[in-house]
């Protein structure tokens, strides 16, 4: 099969797409996913740099990617709920050998991590929502958002950002986010009541008591500062210090740090958001899975000018 690998940590240059990668096996609970698109995440370029190699035990050549959208080409011993020529989306699990990434044109994954695919969504906007639309999902549950509440989301351009805001929105809650200027209509049309422009002012120049912060830009600080007694702050982005870790205890607040727990019921409920119009996927570019492409696709999401998500076309739509 065809995948995109590095053979070391470095920039960009090191992604190398080859035509003779090792086909995957699956296991009796595992799908085969022909790949139609996959996407490109801050985690993607972070491990390709070498900033997380700590947490994994990876033996080159590596396969990045943990987004993927396809058709099922074959379905092991154990697995009920999907049958050949299915439309499917994940975000699975991490492979600890690193061998087996989603930039590839076959992927095994996990049964219970995918979902199947609305019948009007296109493979770049399936590929584009597992791991921020998971995410959003997830860590709006974290902070206990319902309707009434009053919600900040840092980085309301970010891939989870945008997902966040439209459901923190169908869930009826107040939401303030920050944008640049030249983002902020398009935050609004996502559903933000407060856009703040950050080059010009402080968050806590704008707003105060806020019952939940979703920090994807690592400002714990200024989250905690507009939080009100007894909310909740959680962060996708940072490590929280003892010292702001007891300034949320003094406030009655909670603060965590969040990660992802992929599953596909999460996905099947993204899915229903998106049939019922209360979730748009937006998409910055698309790229092709050439070696160019790929390499082009990293550099726009590190460039931190992406509007939306960056996808990768294995076939183009």
């Amino acid at each position: 099969m065809k995948a995109a690998i590095i053979n070391q940590y470095g920039d960009s240059n090191e992604l190398s797409v080859v035509d003779d990668y090792v086909n995957p096996t699956i296991t009796d609970n595992q799908v085969l996913i022909k790949t139609y698109a996959t996407s490109v995440n801050p985690i993607d370029y972070k491990a390709r740099q070498g900033a997380l190699k700590s947490m994994f035990n990876w033996q080159f050549p590596v396969v990045l990617g943990w987004d993927i959208a396809g058709i099922v080409v074959e379905i092991g011993d154990d697995v009920t709920d999907f049958t050949v020529g299915d439309r499917v989306f994940a975000r699975p699990d991490m492979d600890d050998t690193g061998a087996f990434g989603s930039y590839a044109t076959l992927m095994a994954v996990n049964a219970d991590k995918v979902a199947l695919m609305p019948e009007t969504m296109s493979f770049a906007e399936a590929a584009a929502l597992p791991l921020a639309g998971e995410t959003a999902l997830q860590m709006l549950n974290e902070l206990h958002v319902t309707a009434g509440s009053k919600v900040l989301i840092q980085a309301g351009t970010g891939g989870v950002g945008i997902v966040a805001i439209q459901l923190a929105k169908a869930f009826g809650a107040t939401v303030a986010t920050t944008a640049g200027p030249e983002n902020a209509t398009f935050v609004r049309h996502l559903g933000a009541d407060i856009v703040i422009d950050y080059h010009q002012k402080a968050i806590t120049d704008v707003i105060s008591q806020y019952d939940a912060v979703l920090d994807s830009v690592g400002d714990i600080d200024a989250g905690l500062a507009v939080l009100a007694h007894g909310g909740r702050i959680v962060t996708i982005s940072a490590k929280p210090t003892p010292e702001q870790l007891a300034v949320a205890t003094d406030n009655d607040q909670t603060l965590l740090a969040g990660w992802l727990q992929p599953n596909g019921q999460d996905l099947a409920k993204l899915a229903a958001y998106y049939q019922n119009d209360a979730l748009k996927i937006v998409i910055d570019s698309k790229f092709p899975f050439t070696t160019a492409g790929v390499r082009a696709a990293h550099e726009r999401i590190e460039s931190h000018h992406a509007r939306g998500k960056v996808v990768i076309e294995m076939v183009a739509e």
